[in-house]
């Protein structure tokens, strides 16, 4: 069965939330005013030209005071650019998500949601990788970064309410050896806590068109 979401601030599975912040981790970094950030910076830039398709493993936990315990959540994923993606939870159900473009598509069991979420996705992109970036996030966010053993951390603190009604804070951690996102921890106010561990396995791979299709309203 196929429903058109009317909206979606309530229905895109938080999963699916997390994961597109990964979407505007660069222009998270081209805002950093760090001594760090020429080196990772510059990482990133070459990254995203080196690899413009990825796919892998990731695992979820998701923590609250409501929950006995951490639910955890296991799948595989695939992105090419900043355009398609497609996430397959086995555990512990089914859940299909596929965003293509302008539309996203989350099916558990027969239920296929469907959503436009492509104004949005471009609304923050252009926010945060924008020219006025480096202005906007020094006015909605604290920034700290870190460099670790193995890799860079960045924590993200909201100072607005613009996202403070929504987040406790986010934390990025790239890699530093190839700069892919290895991790990301979003606390919102909801009381819930999930963090991402990605684990990619396969860089530059051919991906068949098909694994991206999306239902699109007509």
């Amino acid at each position: 069965m196929i429903n058109k979401a009317v909206s979606t601030q309530h229905q895109i599975p938080r999963l699916f939330c997390g994961l597109f912040a990964l979407l505007i981790v660069p222009g998270m970094l081209a805002g950093q005013s760090d001594d760090l950030l020429p080196r990772v910076w510059d990482g990133v830039q070459q990254a995203q030209k080196k690899y413009t398709s990825i796919c892998g493993t990731i695992t979820e936990t998701r923590t609250s005071n409501l929950m006995v315990k951490p639910l955890v959540l296991r799948g595989k994923f695939c992105a090419e650019g900043t355009t398609k993606f497609s996430l397959d939870y086995s555990e512990p159900s089914n859940m299909r998500v596929r965003f293509n473009e302008n539309y996203v598509n989350v099916t558990t069991g027969s239920d296929t949601q469907v959503m436009e979420i492509g104004k949005s996705i471009r609304r923050a992109q252009s926010y945060f990788g924008g020219a006025n970036s480096l202005g906007n996030l020094k006015k909605n966010f604290t920034i700290t970064v870190q460099e670790g053993n193995r890799d860079y951390q960045m924590k993200l603190v909201p100072r607005t309410d613009t996202f403070r009604s929504r987040l406790n804070y986010m934390i990025i951690k790239l890699d530093k050896n190839d700069f892919q996102l290895r991790s990301l921890e979003v606390d919102g106010k909801s009381g819930v806590n999930s963090v991402f561990d990605i684990d990619v396995n396969s860089m530059n791979p051919k991906i068949p068109a098909g694994m991206f299709e999306v239902y699109k309203p007509k």
